[in-house]
């Protein structure tokens, strides 16, 4: 597998959890500490935090440590993959649904 296929498959692994779409909702705000991120989540900080991790291991978020708090920002760039899949898939669909509609509009004009 290549390694785009490999980094995509790994973006939408992290992005397949509600906690932590619910994170990257929130950072598209602006940047938060874990421990602001964690009071919404329905978990101990120990699994939350297992959640940032995935997040950080994918480049869906960065954190950085100022003293004892930890702030999580959201990596904004990294979401251009899933927009060029997301784009590349448009095409595509586009490209077989114009064919369907030729071909069911040609069989409608014979007799």
């Amino acid at each position: 597998m290549d390694q785009y296929s490999t980094t995509l498959d790994g973006v939408f692994a992290a992005l397949a959890d509600p906690t932590r779409r619910a994170v990257v909702r929130r950072l598209g705000q602006g940047p938060a500490s874990v421990g602001d991120l964690a009071g919404d989540a329905p978990m101990t900080l120990p699994s939350f935090m297992k959640h940032v991790r995935m997040l950080e291991s994918h480049g869906l978020i960065r954190t950085e440590k100022s003293g004892r708090v930890r702030t999580c920002v959201l990596n904004r760039d990294r979401f251009a993959l899933v927009e060029d899949w997301l784009a590349e898939q448009r095409r595509v669909w586009a490209g077989r649904t114009d064919r369907l509609e030729q071909f069911v509009t040609s069989q409608e004009d014979q007799p």
